[in-house]
This record gives structure tokens, C-alpha cells and sequence, in this order.
């Protein structure tokens, strides 16, 4: 599944492999902004990719 705020890829380790134990989001925090921004039929179904966290990172900035 792609992004739900951008649609680009999310690279998602636990989409690409149901077993995987580690994802690069496992590290990072998202601002509740950004979650709530997810459209709801989404929200926890879809992984927010790398891109629209480090741009919400620098809007915060």
C-alpha cells in the first residue's frame, strides 16, 4: 500500500513481509497532525511514508 497522505511509496517492512519485526517508522514520531490528516477509512490500514514525515518535520521547524 502507498502513502495515504502523498500515495508514494511508504516502504513498509511489515507490508513487504508479514513477519518482519523491524520497520524504519519503529524509531521515528509522527505528530499528531500528520495522523490526523491519514483520510479515516486509512487510518491505521496504511503506512505514512518517510517523505511526508520529513516534511512535516521542517513545517514544524
Amino acid at each position: 500500500m502507498n502513502c495515504p497522505l502523498c500515495n508514494g511509496p511508504n516502504d513498509c517492512a511489515m507490508e513487504e513481509n508479514n513477519a518482519a519485526k523491524d520497520c524504519w517508522c519503529f524509531q521515528k514520531s509522527f505528530p499528531s497532525t500528520l495522523l490526523e490528516a491519514v483520510p479515516e477509512e486509512l487510518k491505521n490500514k496504511a503506512c505514512i511514508c518517510r517523505n511526508c514525515l520529513s516534511k512535516a518535520a521542517e513545517e514544524q521547524n
